[in-house]
C-alpha cells in the first residue's frame, strides 16, 4: 500500500522527450525520471481536453467525440474512480490545482470521486496567482512540498496534483531558457516538477512513494500537426518512486489513460472490474490498444497499425488501408462507449 502521488502535467507530449524519440533538452528532468523509472513508450492521451483527460486518468472512462462526461454530474458520479478504490483501503485523498477547481464542473466530479480535500486557487494569495490560470507551478508545486516535509500526513495517502502553466498562453515567471514559447513552458514545468521530486525525496514518505507522471492531454505541436495523425495524442507515462521494485523499466505495450486505473490497481492487488475500459497494460492475457477522440473523429492503435476516422468525411487515415478490422473494432468500441454513457446515473431505468 504505497502513498500514490499522480501528478497530471498539462499538455505534455512525447515529442518533448528525447527518450520517446523527441526534442532532446525540453523535458530533461522527466526524461530523466523515466530512465531511472518505468517509461512506457507507446501511450496515447484519450482525448485532446484537460476535462476528458482527468477523466479518463481517474475513472478510467474513455472521451467521447462531442461530450464531456465531467459536465454531467448526474452521470459522473456513477463512475468507478482510483480515488474511491484506494479511500476503501484506507488511503487519504487530497487534489491540488493552481487554479479555478469549478472550471468545467471539476469541483463536483472530484467531491463525487471522494476528495474532500481540495486545495485550488481559492487557497493562495492574489499576489502569488500571477498567470491566467491562478497560481504558477512553481507556486503550486512549494505549497504542497512545504506541506509534505511538515511530515504530518495521514498515510498511506493518494495525492493528485495539476500542473498549469504550460496551457496557453504559454507564458511563464522568469524562465526563458527555449526559444519556442511552447517547448520553453514545457521545459519551465518540467524544472518545477524537478524541484517538487528533490524536496519530495528528503521526506518521510519517500521510500514508500509511487509517483504516477502523466500528460493530461498533449500539446498541438508542431503547431500544423494534423489532427487525424496519432502523433498528436502521444503522451508521456512514467512510474517513478522509492516504492518501485524495479527500475530502467521500458514498457512497450500500447496502451492510454483509460488504463492506467487497472494498471496501477493491477499491481496494487486492488480488485478493478468495475474499471469497465480500463486494461492491465501489464497483464499479457489482455488486448492492448488505445483509443482516442476528438469532435466527429476518433483513432485506435495497436501493434499491427493504427486507423483514424473522420464520421463527417467518412475519410479513413491508417497506415494499413486494406485491413478494416481495427477500423471495426474502433466503431464497436465507441458504440460501447455511448451505450454506457447512456445508462450512467439512470440505473433504475435499466436493470
Amino acid at each position: 500500500r504505497p502513498n500514490v502521488v499522480v501528478i497530471l502535467l498539462e499538455s505534455f507530449f512525447s515529442q518533448a522527450m528525447g527518450t520517446l524519440g523527441g526534442i532532446e533538452g525540453v523535458a530533461e528532468n522527466l526524461d530523466s525520471l523515466g530512465a531511472n523509472g518505468v517509461l512506457f513508450t507507446n501511450f496515447y492521451a484519450n482525448s485532446f481536453r484537460t476535462d476528458r483527460g482527468i477523466v479518463s486518468v481517474l475513472s478510467g472512462y474513455p472521451a467521447q467525440p462531442t461530450n464531456s462526461i465531467m459536465k454531467y454530474p448526474r452521470k459522473s458520479q456513477d463512475l468507478p474512480a482510483i480515488s474511491k478504490s484506494l479511500a476503501r483501503n484506507g488511503y487519504d485523498l487530497q487534489y491540488v490545482y493552481g487554479g479555478d477547481a469549478n472550471f468545467t464542473n471539476m469541483r463536483s466530479y472530484l467531491t463525487a470521486m471522494g476528495f474532500e480535500k481540495i486545495i485550488s486557487d481559492l487557497d493562495f494569495p492574489i499576489s502569488q496567482k500571477m498567470s491566467k490560470w491562478g497560481a504558477h507551478d512553481d507556486v503550486m508545486f512549494d505549497k504542497i512540498a512545504t506541506q509534505l516535509e511538515a511530515g504530518e500526513e495521514k498515510e498511506p495517502f493518494l495525492k493528485v496534483i495539476q500542473t498549469s502553466s504550460s496551457h496557453e498562453p504559454f507564458e511563464v515567471p522568469g524562465f526563458n531558457r527555449l526559444e519556442d514559447i511552447r517547448l520553453n513552458s514545457i521545459a519551465y514545468t518540467d524544472s518545477c516538477l524537478q524541484v517538487f521530486v528533490n524536496r519530495y525525496k528528503n521526506t518521510p514518505y519517500w521510500d514508500n512513494t509511487l509517483f504516477v507522471l502523466v500528460a493530461d492531454h498533449a500539446m498541438q505541436y508542431p503547431v500544423d500537426i494534423d489532427i487525424f495523425s496519432s502523433q498528436r495524442y502521444r503522451i508521456p507515462l512514467v512510474l517513478y518512486g522509492g516504492a518501485l521494485a524495479r527500475t530502467g523499466v521500458k514498457v512497450e505495450t500500447v496502451g492510454s489513460q483509460i488504463d492506467i486505473a487497472a494498471t496501477l490497481l493491477g499491481q496494487m492487488g486492488i480488485d478493478h472490474t468495475d474499471f469497465t475500459f480500463s486494461k492491465n497494460m501489464l497483464n499479457p492475457a489482455n488486448p492492448h490498444f488505445a483509443f482516442f477522440t476528438v469532435p466527429d473523429a476518433f483513432g485506435v492503435v495497436t501493434k499491427e497499425g493504427e486507423v483514424v476516422f473522420d464520421n463527417v468525411s467518412e475519410k479513413i487515415y491508417s497506415t494499413n488501408l486494406s485491413d478494416t478490422l481495427i477500423l471495426e473494432q474502433g466503431k464497436a468500441f465507441l458504440q460501447k462507449i455511448y451505450d454506457d454513457l447512456e445508462k450512467r446515473g439512470n440505473k433504475n431505468l435499466h436493470n
